[in-house]
């Protein structure tokens, strides 16, 4: 399993004249440089073709060599013997290999994959010089330490995409859903995010780590659902070494510890077994972890955001839910409207995917009046994502540019015209019930929640009752 996986590291790999090198695009912070240009150890970084993009000081004085001359260069044309290269075939990181310079100089070489959106798209060294070391076993800990804490620092810049400019909101319940995300993030307070699939959960996440004192320190992102019991808690927690069949040697840390400072975004909190859940409860509470299969425990500082597109409420009726992890997750609560909650979003979000899709296709993309309101009609059971992909599809079917009402999809033009044929005195009154229903959620479905609910809408309770039908 490859060193933080399950985090999404994003490090541009690049330097001036590189395929994918553009004006915008840097290969290390001047932070970072600072820091690595200060170390004894020597830092090099290679590309997919392994080419050298970066060296710290330490690596260019070991070999040799002014780093602007050798930047660009393959590291095997320098160093015929170099290993570096071989992490990016076998995505597996090459630990405490020793190496020989001369008669006199013993090195050992820690070697590591770099990934971004988990594929390979380069590798880095840490070269570290053994001299006057009393301890051999002890040093080999202390530089795995630092190589990790290295490769964290590579990995997690510039993590966020997204700040709260990214979220369109045209609509009430979008607004008032986004003000809600920027109190929260003022704070330091756990958030649950609840929503259907394809809401956006990850960019609310995402802006309100932007707009938080933590916004400088790691956002990592993990999805609950794709791992099991045993597996989410060695995923979350780390491990020591022989902690069970398979771990890697030297153990390996978790995904708390590695946002450590910063924000731990869990998705699809809600598919957490039961047994796991009692230690994560135990981790927000107390504010320290212990690795699968250690004895020490570890300070953490973390904030926690966590989403998820279930009924929370069934699932702790249910009892596949702890009540304490809930409240303890969700000290603000923020429900993201559906897409055909808040329609008003529509042309927005349409502007912005058609503008994206035309610097991917290289030509513009316009949309038709007629077409515009077809994607106003529709319900959107996927919502964001899926207008992102019926646009996606329409854009490559639209002549001249424009996607039509031609352009989309059947289901589109099928449901879109049903909605527009619907009698404005139904939608009213779905409206009517849709707002008295949200009420009930939030006073109750008792007697006193109905009266209380019809009372703020300044109607009679007789009336409520033949709004909302027998059956409710």
């Amino acid at each position: 399993m490859p060193y933080m996986q399950g985090v999404t590291p994003v490090f541009y790999l690049s330097y001036p004249g590189a395929p994918w090198y553009t004006d915008n695009m840097k290969t290390l912070d001047a932070y970072v440089r600072a820091i690595f240009d200060a170390m004894n150890e020597g830092i090099v970084i290679i590309d997919l073709e392994g080419r050298i993009v970066y060296c710290n000081s330490a690596y260019s004085a070991f070999i040799g060599a002014d780093p602007a001359l050798i930047t660009g260069c393959k590291l095997r044309e320098l160093r015929p013997g170099a290993r570096l290269p071989e992490v990016l075939v076998t995505g597996e990181p090459i630990l405490h290999a020793p190496r020989r310079e001369g008669n006199d100089d013993v090195y050992f070489v820690n070697m590591y994959p770099v990934y971004e959106n988990r594929h390979i798209v380069g590798g880095v060294s840490v070269v570290t010089f053994i001299r006057d070391a009393f301890d051999a076993s002890k040093e080999l800990e202390r530089v795995e330490k630092l190589s990790r804490q290295i490769l964290h620092r590579v990995n997690k810049t510039n993590t966020v995409h997204y700040s709260f400019d990214s979220i369109v909101a045209e609509s009430p319940a979008a607004k008032e859903c986004k003000e809600i995300a920027r109190k929260a993030a003022t704070t330091d307070a756990t958030v649950m995010l609840l929503s259907e699939s394809g809401t956006g959960k990850e960019l609310y996440a995402q802006a309100i780590h932007s707009a938080s004192a933590r916004r400088k320190e790691p956002f990592v992102a993990v999805n609950c659902a794709n791992f099991n019991g045993t597996m989410m808690e060695s995923e979350l927690f780390g491990y020591v070494e022989g902690a069970f069949t398979g771990a890697k040697k030297g153990g390996r840390i978790g995904l708390f510890e590695a946002a450590n400072g910063g924000t731990l975004f869990l998705d699809e909190v809600s598919e957490i077994e039961i047994p796991l859940q009692a230690k994560l409860l135990r981790a927000l509470q107390e504010g320290r972890i212990r690795p699968v299969g250690g004895v020490e425990e570890k300070e953490i500082d973390v904030r926690v955001i966590s989403a998820s597109n279930a009924d929370m409420e069934e699932r702790i009726t249910q009892g596949s839910f702890r009540t304490d992890l809930f409240y303890r997750l969700s000290t603000f609560q923020i429900r993201i409207p559906p897409l055909r909650k808040r329609r008003l979003c529509i042309p927005a979000l349409t502007r912005d995917i058609l503008d994206e899709l035309s610097g991917k296709l290289h030509t513009g993309i316009k949309i038709t009046d007629e077409a515009m309101r077809a994607l106003m009609g529709y319900d959107w059971p996927g919502n964001i994502r899926e207008l992102r992909n019926v646009l996606e599809l329409s854009a490559y079917f639209a002549e001249d540019g424009t996607v039509t009402r031609r352009s989309l999809p059947d289901q589109i033009i099928r449901n879109s015209a049903n909605a527009v044929s619907e009698r404005l005195s139904d939608r009213v009154k779905r409206f009517e019930k849709e707002e008295i229903l949200r009420l009930l959620k939030v006073n109750g479905n008792t007697l006193e929640g109905k009266k209380k609910t019809a009372k703020e809408l300044g109607i009679s309770l007789s009336s409520l009752y033949n709004k909302i039908g027998d059956g409710i």
